[in-house]
């Protein structure tokens, strides 16, 4: 059940990136259709800042969902087998913890930015750092998963690489 519900998150993760991505397309026409006749709207440029933000957090999601993030293992994969798990586990450490500050921090600047409306949408700026909640929760997620990935390897041969996404 619980691969079902990850596999929903993934799929769900996928249409609203490519939702934002034609939401940003259809915004940027519309201003640039508007200011080439002269009556410009001015609020298409605050709502693609809106959705460049929401879209480059919704591929940060998809991206560390499919394990296409960019991560260089040349150095760590010549290491001896202890201290590769041992770089692994450090690392994924490191995302634990970068995912539970960006967490945290996105709450706090969410909370102080609930009252501050936008220049040109009637809508709250704390709405440009809402994306911060789901990314750090996403990332915390996927180290602790790849984290118990990295205990569970074991020397005689299994690859220190998880391979496809992962639960």
């Amino acid at each position: 059940m619980l691969r079902r519900l990850v596999g929903a998150f993934d799929q769900a993760a996928a249409i609203v990136a490519g939702a934002l991505v034609v939401a940003l397309l259809a915004d940027v026409s519309l201003g640039a259709i508007t200011r080439s006749l002269g009556d410009p709207l001015i609020w298409t440029d605050e709502l693609a800042r809106f959705l460049m933000v929401w879209l480059a957090v919704a591929g940060w999601i998809v991206a560390s969902r499919k394990r296409l993030h960019v991560r260089i293992r040349f150095f760590q994969d010549l290491l001896p087998f202890r201290v590769h798990r041992a770089v692994e586990v450090t690392l994924q450490l490191a995302m634990l913890l970068f995912g539970a500050l960006i967490l945290v921090y996105g709450v706090g600047l969410v909370a102080k930015n609930r009252d501050l409306e936008a220049t040109t949408l009637p809508i709250a700026m704390a709405w440009m750092y809402v994306p911060l909640l789901p990314a750090g929760a996403v990332t915390l997620a996927q180290a602790l998963h790849e984290l118990v990935a990295a205990f569970s390897l074991r020397a005689s041969g299994e690859s220190a690489r998880v391979e496809g996404p992962s639960a």
